[in-house]
């Protein structure tokens, strides 16, 4: 395509790639070096999706996770605040909670090495000294507080001692998903997955819909326009050829018939009232939420999808299905006929990912390149090189 040729193509809205771009090196996804440099730069810093705050029920709770090599309490003060501290107690740096999850005895975090002991605050407020003199200021050595923000009912932290500005971390427009009630939605069912690739495998495959017709047959029968390859419209060049039909085929939205994404396309019965007209038309909204996080809407559920990298060569890819109480509530509720829908293309996903990373290990291969409808790729990718 010339540069004229590719002018025109441009003025008629399509938003496909105009020039050849590479890949990241495939040593971004296997350097065990530029993998630690990637967790220091990006997952260190950036903010990270870790759990719904309902999962943490009352005071005194507390959950642990893991981001790359650091470990992250989260708990419930006694007023029933949350709070996200280092995992790690001032003295000589033991781990203050051995389990992953569970309820404080009492209203104290007692270090199970020494017995030094914070309030639920994170201030040091003992240490046993048997009449011994105390050598240090217990207001000194407070626990290392770890940034946190709920939106809609999910919890993120921030690692960075000044974290990046909350709401510009998210990629797209909060308000898109404002007509779903998501902060009064519950978990009805989770997936874990371990998948034998690097996570920015996982981001480069969601980005784009190449794969579709082969990988994701269900996937491309419920949404018509994935059976082309593509995720928009306007990702075809000749979109405007098509601009009359209301086929879903060229237009975007689920099959004729269906009502969200299911194994038979119906709707669980629970559907969100404050949805607009467009929003049921289409069928899903997506939110991207990197480096750790993507939330799919549906007319009566959210899917929320959290990433977490476990070295250079693995990750974890946790899925959560957010329904209204009412639903889950509803004995006739068909659960399964929602969730396994997911489970069987984010299985399907989990397999092409483990092939492209498995390729990447040949001595030949230095970097690929992207196909125009790639763009979203492109766009992840250079997310990446921005933050390193």
């Amino acid at each position: 395509m010339d540069n004229r040729d590719a002018q025109d193509v441009a003025s008629a809205g399509w938003t496909g790639l105009r020039t050849i771009e590479k890949t990241l090196p495939s040593r971004a996804y296997l350097d065990p070096a530029h993998h630690q440099h990637e967790l220091e730069r990006i997952w260190y810093r950036d903010w990270v999706y870790l759990c719904r705050a309902d999962t943490l029920a009352g005071p005194l709770d507390y959950r642990v996770f893991d981001i790359g090599t650091q470990q992250v309490l989260l708990l419930r003060d006694e007023a029933g605040q949350l709070r996200a501290f280092h995992n790690t107690c001032r003295h000589r740096g033991a781990a203050l909670c051995a389990e992953s999850e569970g309820t404080l005895r009492t209203r104290r975090i007692t270090c199970p090495y020494h017995a030094w002991t914070y309030n639920l605050q994170g201030r040091l407020v003992g240490i046993p000294t048997a009449g011994r003199p105390v050598p240090v200021k217990l207001d000194d050595y407070p626990l290392h507080i770890v940034e946190i923000r709920q939106w809609g009912g999910f919890v993120y932290v921030s690692l960075a001692v000044e974290p990046p500005p909350f709401r510009p971390f998210f990629d797209e427009d909060l308000d898109c998903l404002e007509r779903w009630p998501l902060a009064e939605l519950k978990v009805g069912a989770t997936h874990l997955w371990t998948v034998k690739c690097n996570w920015k495998i996982f981001w480069d495959n969601y980005s784009e819909c190449l794969h579709c017709p082969g990988v994701h047959p269900g996937l491309s029968r419920m949404v018509p326009i994935y059976s082309r390859g593509i995720l928009a419209e306007q990702e075809d060049p000749n979109w405007q050829d098509y601009a009359d039909r209301s086929d879903p085929t060229f237009k975007g939205g689920l099959r004729e018939g269906a009502a969200t994404w299911s194994l038979d396309g119906r709707s669980s019965g629970h559907e969100f009232p404050g949805l607009s007209a467009a929003d049921r038309a289409a069928g899903y909204a997506y939110i991207t939420i990197l480096p750790a996080q993507y939330l799919a809407a549906h007319v009566d559920y959210v899917r929320s999808v959290r990433i977490r990298p476990l070295g250079p060569e693995a990750t974890e890819v946790y899925a959560e299905w957010l329904f209204p109480e009412a639903a889950l509530a509803d004995p006739g509720f068909d659960l399964r006929n929602t969730v396994q829908f997911s489970i069987d293309f984010l299985d399907e996903d989990a397999a092409v990912c483990e092939l492209n990373h498995r390729g990447l290990r040949s001595i030949r291969h230095q970097e690929g390149v992207l196909m125009p409808e790639e763009i979203h790729v492109h766009r992840f990718q250079n997310w990446v090189r921005a933050r390193l």
